[in-house]
């Protein structure tokens, strides 16, 4: 999909050079009418919410409700579940030692280590529509009008729109962001309120506005805080320049429509998150995030922090894990940090912009006149360039990279392409109006790739493996969910203990379990020895106790004996046969 991708922006380029009026009788009247839409600013803020939903939906055929694949996923929807059951975190479980697994705490409390929001997206989605995936549904589309929303507030109607239009196309249907459990969407979500309240604060100051803004810094507090320090630095300057340079007559009402809403709702904030610390780690300045560094890992946040001692593990996996593949990403921080500033670099441009969306920023560069510099460029863009610098630099601290770590700035991303666009559009090359052709395509192309992804199936074309462009899959342990959909199935209550063979992947754990693990149907544990194994069982002593091997070829449940497991093999690259676990079933008893 990327090769075709980087062919038709050539063909593009081509017809452009060649054919810089080609289709402008059918470009002109859709113009107007995007024209007509985007003049009606509520209309089209909803209408792109719409559309996003209705996008993922129609493809959930060739697209179902993901599996989750990763530990993130899994520690979200374990969250999500805490708090669908009313609880903001749970007791720790008597038999803990047993449940351990990437991302979850045992103690203090049973809780995930992550930060509330998505999960809370989430339980949304399970208590009002049966499923978390359509938490996940809902958040993309109300990313999508936000970012709409936002861009109004910076560009005129007509481009906001077809920016939320391209932000349902590039995020919003076949990204990881909406085929996973722990995207990016409410970030984004948190950046686009920000920076769509802030123009609007400074031109008409009412309190909705104010509001608004404070809702987008509650959101990315609650999901990316440390990005969003950086992210709400300079828009936290520019307010208050604005703020101060104020009139005395107009500070009055500035101070009354802005300035308390504001402060009050950035005061529940901090208290909320203070609460919530409180009741996961027994601090409010201890969060879940931290508590699991001190207990799990090895290699600390930034690189030139030094290494932690390695814990006192329980399992292998874990000790293979946080031994791993952090500390290569660690060492080769510190040793090597220009190349993996690249790396980050190169991860980030894949997913947000890929050859489409270079496309612009590359004309750019050959359109403007010589001796163009920073102080030509336009007060808005230069804010907006601003703060894309100040959270680019977050992201390349870390030792850690991903694309939903700079979520927040979507919103930025496509107002700075939006920009890039409008300058364009004036470029006429030997007397005639290439530039015009050339934004013209640029949505055209991205309407043909999403079409391409729909029909890939059929066509047998083959998505980037890596989840870092906008139309990979996104990791999934099937195996996992089809034990656990055909168990859940069978009559009684289970105990599944996990033994992982020697080549297991390290980052891959299949021991995750639901926030009341004692009333779950189907309880995950990880493989002991008889000994330890034993403790549980005599726990769970009204369970039937299988044995699951992840690593055998095909993934294996047999029944659990003493160590000494009956073996029936179950050929997981499709759903296992009712009758066979029927039968294991009965023979347990």
């Amino acid at each position: 999909m990327l090769l075709i991708e980087c062919g038709l922006v050539i063909a593009a380029v081509i017809v452009a050079l060649a054919y810089p009026t080609f289709g402008s009788r059918w470009f002109t009247p859709c113009e107007r009418i995007f024209v007509a839409i985007a003049r009606r600013k509520p209309l089209s803020v909803v209408l792109v919410g719409l559309v996003a939903l209705a996008l993922r939906t129609a493809v959930l055929p060739i697209l179902p409700i993901p599996k989750p694949g990763v530990s993130d996923e899994f520690s979200f929807l374990f969250m999500a579940d805490t708090f669908a059951h009313g609880r903001l975190t749970n007791p720790t479980h008597p038999m803990w030692v047993h449940f351990e697994t990437f991302g979850v705490l045992q103690k203090p409390t049973y809780s995930s280590m992550y930060y509330p929001a998505q999960g809370a997206m989430l339980a949304a989605g399970q208590l009002l529509l049966g499923h978390p995936f359509w938490g996940i549904c809902l958040s993309a589309a109300i990313m999508s009008a936000s970012i709409c929303w936002m861009l109004q507030g910076w560009l005129p109607p007509f481009w906001a729109l077809i920016g939320g239009l391209l932000v349902v196309v590039r995020l919003a249907t076949f990204s990881y962001w909406v085929n996973s459990y722990f995207g990016g969407c409410l970030a984004a979500i948190g950046g686009a309120l920000v920076l769509g309240a802030l123009p609007r604060i400074k031109r008409h100051q009412r309190i909705g506005h104010s509001l608004l803004m404070g809702v987008g810094f509650l959101i990315l507090a609650n999901t990316r805080p440390y990005e969003s320090l950086f992210f709400c630095f300079p828009v936290a300057v520019v307010l208050f320049v604005w703020l101060f340079g104020q009139r005395t007559q107009r500070l009055r009402v500035t101070l009354r429509q802005v300035v308390i809403p504001l402060g009050l709702l950035l005061l529940i904030t901090a208290g909320g998150i203070a609460y919530y610390f409180w009741r996961v780690t027994g601090s409010p300045l201890r969060n879940p995030y931290t508590v699991s560094l001190e207990q799990y890992f090895v290699t600390p946040y930034f690189p030139w922090q030094p290494l932690r001692s390695i814990p006192a593990y329980h399992h292998e996996i874990l000790q293979k894990s946080y031994t791993g593949w952090p500390l290569d990403l660690y060492h080769m921080n510190r040793e090597h940090p220009i190349m993996s500033a690249i790396i980050k670099m190169d991860i980030l441009w894949f997913f947000y912009l890929g050859p489409l969306f270079t496309l612009p920023v590359l004309l750019l560069a050959v359109i403007l006149p010589r001796g163009f510099g920073f102080k030509d460029i336009s007060r808005r863009s230069r804010f907006l360039l601003t703060v894309a610098g100040f959270t680019s630099l977050a992201a390349m601290l870390p030792i850690f990279c991903s694309p939903h770590y700079i979520a927040p700035l979507v919103c930025l991303i496509y107002a700075l392409l939006l920009a890039a666009l409008q300058r364009i559009r004036k470029w006429r090359w030997r007397g005639k109006p290439t530039g015009l052709a050339i934004v013209r395509a640029v949505p055209i192309v991205a309407l043909v790739l999403l079409v391409l992804c729909v029909v890939a199936p059929a066509l047998h074309i083959e998505n980037s493996p890596a989840p870092w462009t906008w139309c990979s899959p996104w990791n999934q342990v099937v195996n996992r969910a089809v034990i656990q959909a055909h168990v859940e199935n069978l009559p009684g209550r289970y105990l599944l203990l996990v033994r992982y063979g020697s080549q297991h992947d390290s980052r891959e754990s299949w021991v995750f379990n639901r926030a009341d693990i004692d009333h779950s149907k189907v309880v995950w544990a990880n493989d002991m020895g008889p000994e330890q194994n034993q403790e549980l069982i005599d726990y769970f002593k009204d369970r039937q106790v299988w044995l699951v091997e992840p690593d055998a070829m095909p993934a294996r449940i047999s029944t659990y004996l003493n160590d000494m497991p009956r073996q029936t093999s179950l050929p997981m690259k499709s759903e296992p046969p009712v009758p066979v676990l029927q039968e294991r079933a009965h023979a347990s008893h």
